[in-house]
């Protein structure tokens, strides 16, 4: 190849940066759909694009601190913003065994109040059982007095605190900008970005703040990501109806499947309600069934790597059966319906086409087509 070629070919390190920070925001919020995230993505990156050097910055500051609560938001526009994800970490090779999580004791009561506090953290959401107590086990508590600095605008970022109580004010080029008052978070990007701070935090009064560093919410949050995708799509390899679908198809799949669990004897689904999605079951098994002559009847059970409440979905009818689980924990992958619609257009025949299949196993049931309607 000649040196015009292969200069022609070369990835600029403008588009290697952006392709990187946009995968990271993508996985960190695992949206369902990737061609509207990432529409959405690049038209707020272009609309946070850096004025000219002579444009006052002030408006632009105020905006980024009062975004989504007080969080910084992902602005990518800083040159000097290096993805800490550039450093090396390859989920895929980290031992469960190597690099421990920090485990920090806290009271019943202390835990139940940090629950609560981040239970609405935009990262977290995400997260499973496990991940979330990793979590909730690494952050440490931080005391602070009167006049204490928490970030200053400028410095790196390092770790991201909730607040639990204290009264905390926000400055921008030392300009009062907003005040939390007991509730709180900030500094979340801090996990994702090694950024300067873009304001400063100062605490008016004695308070108590839970802090995490960025590595380690790093490795859990990848760590998860990459075990999910991983799992999801082994399962969904081993669905027949699935394979209509291409590989790049099945992993979109995979990203947008949400896990439930359930015990034995819990309704999954229950007779007369309105569809909301599908299920894929990961472990366990499942009994479907119906009402007949004022008590319920069992169509069929269901096991790993089988599925239901598509067909409900696909003829817009309120679920006929109902769904519990049996044989102990039950392990689900739930697809709600804007999903189903989305990514699974490729199967609507074979879905469509399993109807007739479903109607005559039941006739050999009730006797009559007239007594039945879809079952799922």
């Amino acid at each position: 190849m000649s040196s015009d070629s292969s200069r022609r070919i070369q990835v600029p390190e403008e588009l290697k940066e952006v392709l990187l920070q946009f995968s990271i925001a993508y996985l960190v919020e695992q949206p369902p759909d990737v061609i509207d995230y990432a529409a959405d993505y690049f038209n707020k990156l272009q609309a946070n694009r850096p004025a000219p050097a002579n444009q006052d910055q002030s408006q632009d500051d105020q905006q980024s601190i009062n975004s989504q609560d007080g969080e910084e938001p992902p602005v990518m526009q800083n040159s000097r913003r290096k993805s800490v994800f550039a450093e090396a970490y390859d989920p895929e090779a980290d031992d469960d065994d190597e690099g421990a999580t920090a485990i920090f004791p806290k009271t019943d009561e202390q835990r139940s109040r940090l629950v609560e506090s981040v239970k609405n953290v935009l990262l977290f959401r995400s997260l499973e059982k496990e991940q979330m107590n990793q979590v909730l086990d690494a952050m440490f508590e931080r005391k602070v007095q009167p006049g204490d600095y928490i970030i200053r605008q400028g410095d790196d970022g390092d770790n991201f605190y909730v607040i639990e109580s204290g009264i905390y004010k926000v400055y921008i080029n030392d300009k009062h900008i907003n005040t939390y008052n007991h509730t709180g978070l900030f500094g979340e990007l801090a996990l994702l970005y090694n950024m300067p701070r873009a304001a400063t935090v100062q605490a008016e009064t004695n308070g108590l703040l839970w802090a995490m560093d960025r590595q380690t919410f790093r490795r859990i949050l990848l760590k998860s990501a990459f075990k999910k995708r991983k799992m999801y799509e082994e399962l969904l390899n081993n669905v027949p109806m699935l394979k209509a679908l291409q590989n790049y198809e099945r992993m979109n799949l995979a990203d947008a499947l949400i896990t439930k669990s359930c015990e034995a004897g819990e309704r999954i689904i229950k007779q007369g309600d309105a569809a909301d999605g599908m299920y894929f079951i990961e472990e366990g098994t499942v009994s479907v069934r119906m009402d007949q002559d004022d008590a319920e009847v069992e169509i069929s059970q269901l096991g790993k790597g089988q599925y239901f409440g598509e067909l409900a979905l696909v003829t817009h009818r309120p679920r006929a059966a109902s769904v519990y689980a049996t044989g102990g924990h039950v392990r689900l992958a739930f697809l709600d319906v804007r999903a189903f619609e989305r990514l699974l257009g490729p199967c609507m025949d074979i879905m469509k086409r399993n109807i007739d299949d479903y109607e005559s196993q039941l006739v050999k049931i009730f006797g009559s087509k007239n007594n039945i309607t879809d079952t799922r």
